[in-house]
C-alpha cells in the first residue's frame, strides 16, 4: 500500500507545471519550451506555467492563449492577498472561494478587482515579463 501511495505521489509530481524563472534585468525569462509536451514526433503546448522566483513574494501564472498571446497574471488574491491556485482555465482563491480567468479578471467574489498583470514579449525563443512595477 506505501508502494501504490508513493507511486501516487510521484505520478502527481510529474503532472505539476510549476518552473524556476530567471531574473535578468527588470524581466522574469522563461524558455518558450517550457510549454511544449511531446508525444512521440508531435509536439503538444500546456495552456499555462507557475513561474516562482526565489525573490518574488508571489508566483505568476504564466497562460499560453495562442503561439503569439501569453498572459502573466500575479497569484494573489485582490480581495484579502491569500495566494491562488491554478485550476485549468481558472485561478481560485483557496481562502474565499473568488475565482478569476485567464486573463485576470473576476469570476466571482468576494474579489471585485481584476488581478495584477505583467506585459509579456517574446524574444529569442524566451517568454520576457516585465517586472518593472513590482
Amino acid at each position: 500500500m506505501g508502494g501504490a501511495a508513493i507511486t501516487t505521489l510521484l505520478q502527481g509530481c510529474a503532472g505539476t507545471k510549476i518552473i524556476s524563472g530567471k531574473i535578468g534585468g527588470d524581466d522574469l525569462v522563461v524558455p518558450l519550451k517550457d510549454f511544449e509536451t511531446k508525444a512521440g514526433n508531435e509536439i503538444h503546448y500546456k495552456k499555462y506555467i507557475v513561474v516562482q522566483n526565489e525573490i518574488l513574494q508571489y508566483p505568476i501564472c504564466l497562460y499560453r492563449i495562442n503561439e503569439n498571446e501569453y498572459t502573466a497574471l500575479w497569484m494573489q488574491c485582490t480581495h484579502q492577498g491569500a495566494e491562488l491556485q491554478v485550476f485549468g482555465d481558472k485561478l481560485q482563491c483557496p481562502a474565499h472561494g473568488s475565482e478569476f480567468t485567464n486573463k485576470g479578471i473576476v469570476q466571482s467574489g468576494p474579489a471585485e478587482t481584476k488581478l495584477r498583470s505583467f506585459p509579456v514579449i517574446i524574444e529569442a525563443n524566451q517568454l520576457k515579463i516585465s517586472l518593472k512595477a513590482i
